[in-house]
């Protein structure tokens, strides 16, 4: 079965306990509101890792992350008291407040300044390349599992502005110039890719990156 988030943080958790394996561990995790109604196997998507409850308690929850999630998210350095962004996975009877979330990390990116502009705060992340390909100005992103619009992008990163709201009721601010969030882009324009097949990559990485003009995607078969 397929789970979505909407990328709207539901709460903040708290590790309380981490058990290191060689490449994968196991969190524990404090938390209250995502409990209400889930069962062993359900999946919360914690600082945007679609993770699979393995075990509950009345005020916690463990869950089990493999190789590759280490490899792929910042879950492996999180220690004990660290906070995570919790969203259970959305019913499909339920309102997609947010956009479509998979909870499938694409990669990494890094803070690299956090300023205040009135009653926002504008928060600028670098990433590599092959996750900047993704990353369009007004569309969509998840950062450490929150659904943000992306207000600007350059050659190394993309800035987007945290509200008041947004700020009170995630990780996000609690951050650091330098530390590590998780980063998932939009799933649609990884589809659209595919489809296209070579054709997209190509134009890609031609070093014509602007030229996704409405008559290349016509002669590509989108009309």
């Amino acid at each position: 079965m397929i789970k979505i988030f909407t990328g709207i943080i539901e709460e903040i958790g708290i590790i309380q306990a981490v058990e290191r394996g060689g490449k994968s561990s196991r969190l524990q995790i404090k938390a209250e509101v995502v409990l209400e109604g889930t069962r062993i196997g359900d999946s919360i998507s914690t600082s945007g890792v679609c993770l699979t409850v393995a075990e509950m308690t009345e005020s916690s929850f463990s869950a089990d992350v493999m190789a590759e999630t280490m490899r792929r998210s910042k879950l492996g350095r999180l220690s004990l008291g660290s906070k995570v962004n919790l969203e259970r996975a959305v019913r499909m009877d339920g309102r997609l407040g947010g956009h479509i979330v998979s909870g499938h990390i694409d990669g990494t990116g890094t803070i690299r300044s956090m300023l205040r502009e009135d009653n926002a705060v504008w928060l600028s992340i670098s990433t590599t390349d092959d996750l900047l390909r993704y990353i369009v100005e007004k569309g969509s992103i998840a950062v450490d599992g929150v659904s943000l619009t992306v207000a600007k992008v350059d050659k190394t990163g993309f800035q987007a502005s945290i509200i008041p709201h947004t700020g009170k009721e995630t990780t996000l601010l609690h951050q650091k110039i330098g530390d590590l969030v998780n980063l998932e882009c939009d799933i649609i324009g990884k589809y659209v890719e595919k489809f296209m097949g070579p054709a997209a990559y190509n134009a890609y990485n031609s070093g014509n990156k602007a030229q996704l003009t409405e008559t290349f995607l016509k002669d590509n078969g989108f009309y």
